[in-house]
């Protein structure tokens, strides 16, 4: 047996967990076609992760040949805080870290719950409704297009846009993704423009609104591309992942319906439900690093400038660090999963996503305890990101 990123066994978006068992337990360091390696053991992911001398951030040599250096998605990918180390790395994660503090959080949450029960009125009236549609996809855009102040009539966009980018991380891409995701980026940037303008003669409250946050940081102005390359960076990526955790989290629970029951008899589980969800189904399901020197992991060579493909989904079921990785725990303690990847680029926005998992999770089985995934759910075919496209469901 082997395993390629191009050349992905038949069912693996809808099961890849028997193939990341085979690489851990087989090719903990699995060379790829390309010269690249998938690292896929929760021990060696958490040593990457803190190591940020061996193993740096920085994509530029892996994204131009993908992209061209002249595409807007080059542009987009290479200057977001995610593929940036220190300087820019730590400028823009300031800043955020100083827009997402716990008193910032807690002003959110009435209004979070707001929502949430409106989404649910709204699906009352409905025999069945597909929950990302609905639901799962509805709360992030919402809660990300808040933390932005965009005016509320303007936030249709926005979805399809983040879908293109971040697809253009997927191993491979045919002509009609790439230029997709590269007109996304050009759209996304001319919405910012008018939107910063305004901003920069009406500022928000910069303790609460994070793109006036960061055009007037104290850590010192941003150039304008990384100014709407971090906007469109923080946007996509608060709005993809929670999406993939609510939906997830409410498929999970119609597989176990016995965790169900016991969640909805014991609501104090939910924070720690909520963690065991984000590992079971990581909303993000590979990370990367490239290596700055010469090594060797677990008998195999990696030479300088290696890409490797981090497999957070195979480090989140290894069970050399959870014991029944494969069984949905609520109540795991410890839970050091990975799916907010660790070290210095640990997701800034992790107690956030953490909130409206809850939060959504709890509201939507009090309201419909007794909901059933129906036929038709459909896995978004893709390999860096695990969700579903659709969940149809039925509510009562």
């Amino acid at each position: 047996m082997s395993f390629t990123l191009t050349n992905l066994p038949t069912g693996f978006h809808d099961d890849p967990y028997p193939h990341y068992t085979w690489l851990r337990e087989q090719a903990p360091v699995c060379a790829q076609p390309d010269g690249s390696f998938i690292i896929s053991r929760h021990a060696d992911l958490d040593m990457i992760y803190r190591d940020t001398t061996r193993f740096i951030s920085d994509k530029k040599k892996v994204f131009t040949p993908k992209f061209g250096t002249a595409a807007p998605l080059f542009e987009h990918h290479t200057t977001s805080l995610v593929f940036n180390d220190a300087p820019l790395h730590t400028r823009v994660r300031k800043i955020m870290v100083g827009a997402l503090t716990p008193r910032a959080l807690a002003s959110m949450e009435p209004g979070l719950i707001t929502l949430v029960d409106n989404l649910l009125d709204e699906m009352e009236d409905h025999a069945e409704v597909d929950l990302i549609e609905a639901f799962a996809g509805a709360i992030p855009i919402e809660v990300i297009g808040n933390l932005f102040d965009i005016p509320r009539d303007q936030r249709g966009p926005l979805r399809d846009w983040s879908l293109a980018i971040l697809g253009a991380l997927e191993p491979q891409l045919t002509p009609e993704q790439e230029a997709l995701g590269n007109r996304a980026v050009l759209d996304f940037v001319a919405f910012l423009t008018e939107i910063v303008a305004d901003r920069r003669v009406n500022p928000g409250d910069p303790q609460t609104d994070v793109l006036t946050r960061l055009i007037q940081s104290e850590e010192g102005q941003l150039s304008s591309v990384e100014l709407y390359q971090n906007c469109i960076f923080i946007l996509n990526a608060g709005h993809e992942t929670t999406t993939n955790l609510i939906g997830s989290s409410l498929w999970l629970l119609d597989q176990d319906r016995d965790a169900r029951e016991r969640l909805i008899q014991d609501p104090s589980l939910n924070n720690t439900a909520v963690d065991e969800f984000l590992r079971m189904e990581s909303p993000n399901q590979f990370g990367n690093r490239l290596t700055t020197q010469d090594m060797e992991l677990h008998g195999v060579s990696i030479p300088a400038g290696s890409d490797l493909h981090l497999c957070i989904g195979a480090a989140n079921r290894d069970v050399e660090q959870f014991e029944t990785s494969d069984v949905l725990q609520l109540d795991r303690r410890p839970n050091k999963h990975l799916a907010f990847a660790g070290g210095a680029h640990t997701c800034v926005g992790l107690t956030l996503a953490r909130m409206e998992g809850r939060i959504a999770v709890r509201k939507f089985l009090e309201r419909f305890p007794n909901y059933k995934v129906a036929s038709g759910a459909t896995r978004a075919k893709r390999i860096r990101f695990r969700g579903f496209s659709a969940l149809p469901t039925i509510l009562k």
